[in-house]
């Protein structure tokens, strides 16, 4: 049914391969007009904020080298042994060589392989810790209100995983008053799922300590190992990610009522009047 409507749609050309619609049915709880409607919000976003949220170019050495810098990395053991993925972030850039937009396409990239290659991200979804031990002054240019707000709009309408939480730890001083001006930034329906603690022990009771890498006193694998297996893993998919850019949204060409720039989206289409929940 997903497919025939997303062949109905003149707007909208999306990928109809199963394990690309299943992440979006999964992140939907298997409604299919949620599925439709998340659908519709991936591609408008990333048509709209081209420069931040489409995936980066697989023939760019970008992605393969953020990888290297040990940066962001998903420990193998999902919390509590069977539930979401963890994934574990830092500092660990030279912030002169990325931009803030080059970042959010990593984090959009890296998401979604993620999704298509694990099934406990694409079920039970992803929770993030971001650890700002490394945080200076030199990465402030790249948290702009700009770019905060819109990485929460599409982890909110279009990321086709359920987002359980970000937890931002070992915050000093600067960092405590960054996320503070950047906080009006963030959609009302995150703000209750985002917890900051001043170390890694304050977070014990919601993540031991034994579901984090080794690198940072756990037991969940080291970073270096994982690291390598996700460009391994990155090479794999580099034909899909290729792929991306033959996928869109043109909104000229939508039936019925158009989009506002800016607003919310509407649901064209005949599926609409479908009663299928």
């Amino acid at each position: 049914m997903l497919k025939e409507w997303i062949q109905m749609q003149p707007h909208l050309k999306a990928r109809t391969d199963d394990r690309f619609l299943l992440q979006f049915l999964r992140g939907s709880k298997h409604s299919l007009e949620k599925t439709k409607d998340k659908l519709e919000h991936f591609y408008r976003l990333r048509a709209k904020y081209a420069d931040m949220l489409t995936t980066v170019d697989v023939d760019s050495s970008l992605f393969s080298d953020y990888v290297k810098t040990r940066s962001f990395s998903p420990p193998p053991i999902p919390l509590n042994g069977n539930g979401p993925r963890i994934i574990y972030a830092n500092y660990n850039i030279d912030p002169r060589s990325y931009t803030t937009n080059q970042i959010l396409q990593i984090v959009v990239t890296f998401t979604e392989l993620l999704l298509l290659s694990d099934p406990y991200a694409s079920i039970n979804g992803i929770l993030a810790i971001f650890d700002f031990e490394k945080f200076t002054t030199d990465f402030i240019a790249m948290l702009t209100p700009n770019a905060v707000k819109c990485l929460f709009l599409f982890i909110e309408k279009a990321m086709p995983a359920r987002f359980r939480g970000l937890y931002l730890i070992n915050i000093s001083t600067l960092a405590d008053k960054i996320i503070k001006i950047l906080w009006p930034y963030i959609p009302e329906k995150v703000k209750n799922r985002v917890h900051v603690y001043s170390n890694i022990d304050d977070m014990q009771e919601q993540i031991p300590r034994k579901y984090l890498p080794k690198d940072i006193g756990g037991e969940n694998g080291s970073i270096d190992k994982i690291s390598a297996e996700y460009l391994q893993l990155w090479e794999e998919y580099r034909d899909y990610f290729r792929d991306n850019s033959n996928y869109g949204l043109e909104e000229s060409l939508r039936l019925g009522n158009k989009c506002a720039n800016g607003a919310d989206l509407g649901i064209g289409g005949s599926f609409r009047a479908i009663n299928v929940d």
